[in-house]
């Protein structure tokens, strides 16, 4: 055969196989699944729990963090977008996705493609006879050489659609990845802020523990001077030493749980613990946001929450598996072929008459499978439908997320008004205690009634004060803000990427949007 009529039929052959491949792909189409829908929030502006302190009249900020005006709290959130190892590990991850979907374009071609080369020279035994014709002997001749060089390929025809599907499952699964990492970083944003707001509550409580330990220490001077002086009993010193020690030993309790609190911050900012003490101080106040919040409407929401496009996106996924299982079902058509030099000896090997070539299609059917094709189907299948409903139910607990945290950030602010006003009222019911008692007119009850009150009511206040900035935190965290800074960002930090790329041959697929070249 000749090399122009062996490339006709090669072309012919690649021709057909182009014909085949146009078939539509076999399994379903993902279409997003029906999830309810809600037109309003219940919390914002309703009027049986008067104002709430919450609009939708516009969307959520995006650096929500920067609405409480707190520039440690930006410097915490902008380390531990930088520096967080989980948040890597989800980058890592992304990447991993990126060149997985190189590996699904890749099969839509030639499966096996291969160049080789070869020369053989091989000795026979000099002891075999030599060949007999009827009318002649022929001599063997006992050492002789062979050459070659070629091009083998072989191509399994996606007739059914399985390598589409497969493309369409590592598409899936690329976009998935970067949702979980946006997911991710929803969830970082939020720890920060929320272990900050919790630190800070922590300062603040030791602030009123120390200030009551004074208060609590100058009564128990007095009672001791008027025990001394023999106008009143040891009851009273009894009393006031136990008040006092009682508050002292809060003291050690606060201060490990804020050491605590700094040692899961920093594992967050991916840092030692030993950097936060400069960073924070020993003291600080509760941040505290704007009275009027903006959450948009809720059907933002499902665009918005990293984790609700997850869960379609693991349901897109499973529903091209469902295709590439399907496929299996029927025959697979494989063409091969090979076209190259040979000859014997090394000298003839490139000329024209050298030329081979091989041109094959067949067709393979796993028939006798006993089951495992249309059971994996199946199973495919069911597992398809379990993402269906976990989209479904993610998406009703996002809502459930956000009206929770809505409601309680609107109570907790209510709470601060009346803890407020309990707190003025305990401090001033302390104060005519002790003038009371200093004058004979009251008994040191009062004074162990009144400073008691009063140390609960500061703590009533500080924690009401940090459940109003916890569940705005919430709040946020609910509606999925904080994830859009990473956009036109690398998913892993510089010196990652340049650490990879030194080590393997990334081509561009480090980059934010890789090229379809680089996929290949």
């Amino acid at each position: 055969m000749t090399r122009s009529r062996l490339y006709r039929r090669l072309m012919g052959t690649a021709l057909s196989a182009a014909l085949l491949v146009s078939c539509a792909p076999v399994g379903p189409d993902f279409v997003r699944p029906n999830s309810p829908v809600v037109k309003e929030w219940i919390e914002v502006n309703s009027p049986s729990t008067g104002p709430s302190g919450l609009t939708s009249r516009s969307a959520p900020v995006v650096k929500w963090w920067e609405t409480f005006n707190d520039p440690t709290l930006n410097k915490l959130i902008a380390e531990a977008y930088a520096q967080n190892l989980d948040l890597q590990v989800a980058g890592a991850r992304v990447l991993q996705a990126r060149a997985q979907l190189g590996i699904a374009f890749g099969e839509l071609y030639p499966q096996s493609q291969a160049i080789g080369g070869s020369i053989e020279r091989r000795q026979i035994s000099e002891n075999l006879g030599p060949i007999s014709d009827i009318n002649r002997i022929i001599p063997l001749d006992t050492e002789f050489s062979t050459s070659q060089v070629g091009f083998d390929a072989q191509w399994e025809l996606d007739v059914w659609g399985q390598q589409r599907r497969g493309v369409q499952a590592a598409r899936s699964n690329l976009a998935l990845q970067v949702a979980n990492y946006d997911d991710a970083l929803v969830t970082l944003t939020g720890d920060v802020a929320a272990l900050y707001v919790n630190i800070r509550a922590l300062q603040e409580s030791l602030a009123v523990a120390r200030e009551n330990i004074r208060l609590q220490q100058d009564s128990a001077d007095l009672t001791e001077l008027r025990f001394n002086n023999g106008v009143t009993t040891e009851l009273d010193v009894q009393e006031s030493t136990a008040l006092l020690n009682n508050t002292k030993a809060l003291v050690p309790e606060i201060e490990s749980d804020i050491q605590q609190a700094k040692n899961a911050l920093a594992v967050l900012l991916g840092q030692p613990p030993s950097r936060l003490t400069s960073l924070l101080g020993n003291s600080g106040r509760i941040p505290s946001a704007r009275s009027n919040v903006a959450v948009g409407v809720p059907a933002e929401l499902l665009r918005r929450r990293p984790d609700v496009r997850a869960a379609e996106l693991a349901a897109a996924t499973q529903s091209a598996q469902v295709g590439i299982a399907m496929a299996d079902l029927y025959p697979q058509f494989i063409l091969s072929g090979s076209i190259g030099l040979q000859a014997s000896g090394g000298r003839d090997l490139f000329s024209s008459a050298s030329s081979t070539g091989l041109a094959n299609a067949g067709v393979v059917w796993n028939v006798l499978n006993y089951g495992r094709i249309k059971n994996n189907v199946r199973a495919q299948d069911a597992a398809y439908q379990a993402l269906i409903a976990n989209y479904q139910n993610t998406v009703l607990t996002a809502y459930s997320e956000v009206e929770s945290a809505m409601v309680a950030y609107a109570q907790s602010r209510k709470q601060v008004g009346f803890y407020e006003n309990s707190v003025a009222a305990s401090r001033k019911a302390a104060e005519i205690a002790v003038d009371q008692y200093r004058d004979g007119i009251a008994d040191y009850s009062r004074i162990l009634n009144t400073q008691t009150a009063l140390l609960r009511s500061q703590a009533n206040l500080i924690e009401a004060r940090q459940q109003v900035s916890s569940n705005l935190v919430a709040v946020y965290k609910g509606l999925g803000g904080g994830w859009q800074i990473r956009q036109n960002q690398e998913f892993l930090p510089e010196t990652v990427l340049a650490e990879m790329a030194y080590r393997t041959d990334w081509g561009d697929l480090l980059q934010e949007t890789p090229t379809r070249a680089s996929l290949n």
